[in-house]
C-alpha cells in the first residue's frame, strides 16, 4: 500500500532500465516511486541473450528478479498503473495515474520504452521477438547458418544483409515491393549469393511463433526459420512529449551525456532514446540516469 505521494524522484517505467534506475537511486537514499503499466516490448520474446550472467534467461525472469532486489531499498517504492498525463508544478512535476492517483516529485525520468509498428500481414505480429528479429546481436547465434531472410530496402537493406551475412550465407532479401538497390549493391548482393526477392508478401505461416514459411501475392513460398525487420517505432508513452521534450530525426528522446532531456527536470533512460535496443543497454542506461539525477539532487542542494 503506497502511502506517500511527494516524492524525489517519479521513475515512469518498471522493466529493465526502469529497476536499474530505481536500484542507483534507492542506493543514493533517494525517495522514489516506480510507475508501471506492465507491458515491457519484449514480453513476447521467450529468451532474452548478450547479457553476461543472465544469458538465455526469459526476459520476466530477469525484471522479476530485478525487483525483487530493488524492493530491498526501503526508500523504493512501486506503482502498478498506467501514467496518463504529467504537468510542471513550482517545484517538480506531477504525475497522475488511471485510476486517478497524483504523485509529485522534484525530478521525473522517463524508462517508457517505444512501440514497433508492425505491418499488416497476417502471422507477422504472433512471431515478433520469437523468430521474426530486430537485432542480430540479440538472437543471431540461435539462428546462426539456418534459412533466414530480411525484410527491407535499400541502402539501409544493404547494410542490413552485411550484417547478417556474419550469422548465416544461407540469406534472401525480401524487398516487399520494386527493388531500389543501386546496381552495384546488386552485383555485391548476387556475388554473395544473397537473392532479392521483389514480389509483396501476404501472409506469415507459423506455427506458436515460430515461421515455417513466407507467402506472397504471386501464391509463391519460401521456407525460412528467421527473418530480421527493423521496425518503425513510435515512443510507447506521449508523456515527454507533453512536457515538451525534443525528439531527434529517428523519434528517440533527445538527451545529452548525462541523459537530461531538453526538459530541465526531466530525464530519459532505455530504448526511449536509445538506437541500440538489448536488456545490456538499458541497464547501463537506467545505471547511469540514476546517479546523474543523484549528482543534480546534490548539486541543488548546495547552494
Amino acid at each position: 500500500m503506497i502511502h506517500n505521494t511527494n516524492y524525489e524522484v517519479i521513475i515512469i517505467g518498471g522493466s529493465y532500465s526502469g529497476l536499474s534506475a530505481a536500484m542507483s537511486l534507492g542506493r543514493s537514499l533517494r525517495q522514489v516511486l516506480v510507475i508501471d503499466s506492465g507491458l515491457p516490448c519484449n514480453r513476447q520474446t521467450p529468451h532474452s541473450h548478450n547479457f553476461i550472467t543472465h544469458d538465455g534467461e526469459k526476459p520476466a525472469v530477469i525484471s522479476a528478479k530485478a525487483k525483487v532486489q530493488v524492493d530491498f531499498y526501503d526508500t523504493v517504492q512501486f506503482y502498478n498503473g498506467l501514467a496518463i498525463s504529467a504537468i510542471q508544478t513550482e517545484n517538480g512535476f506531477e504525475i497522475k495515474t488511471e485510476s486517478g492517483k497524483v504523485f509529485s516529485s522534484k525530478k521525473v525520468l522517463f524508462a517508457t520504452g517505444i512501440r514497433d509498428l508492425l505491418p499488416k500481414i497476417d502471422g507477422f505480429a504472433e512471431c515478433w521477438g520469437i523468430s521474426i528479429l530486430h537485432c542480430p546481436y540479440c538472437h543471431g547465434y540461435e539462428v546462426k547458418k539456418e534459412k533466414t531472410a530480411i525484410i527491407a530496402n535499400g541502402d539501409m537493406g544493404f547494410e542490413y544483409a552485411k550484417l547478417i551475412s556474419n550469422w548465416t550465407t544461407d540469406l534472401r532479401i525480401l524487398t516487399n515491393g520494386k527493388s531500389i538497390f543501386t546496381l552495384e549493391q546488386s552485383r555485391i548482393l548476387q556475388e554473395h549469393k544473397i537473392q532479392i526477392i521483389e514480389d509483396e508478401i501476404v501472409a506469415v505461416e507459423q506455427e506458436n511463433g515460430y515461421i515455417q514459411h513466407i507467402g506472397f501475392k504471386n501464391q509463391s513460398k519460401i521456407e525460412v526459420k528467421a527473418v530480421y525487420f527493423k521496425s518503425p517505432f513510435e515512443q510507447h508513452c506521449p508523456l515527454p512529449e507533453s512536457l515538451g521534450c525534443e525528439l531527434t530525426e529517428q523519434g528517440l528522446l533527445k538527451v545529452d551525456a548525462l541523459q537530461k532531456t531538453t526538459v530541465p527536470g526531466v530525464f530519459a533512460s532505455g530504448d526511449c532514446h536509445i538506437q541500440a535496443r538489448s536488456v545490456a543497454m538499458a541497464v547501463s542506461s537506467g545505471s547511469f540516469a540514476g546517479a546523474s539525477i543523484n549528482k543534480e539532487l546534490i548539486d541543488e542542494s548546495f547552494v
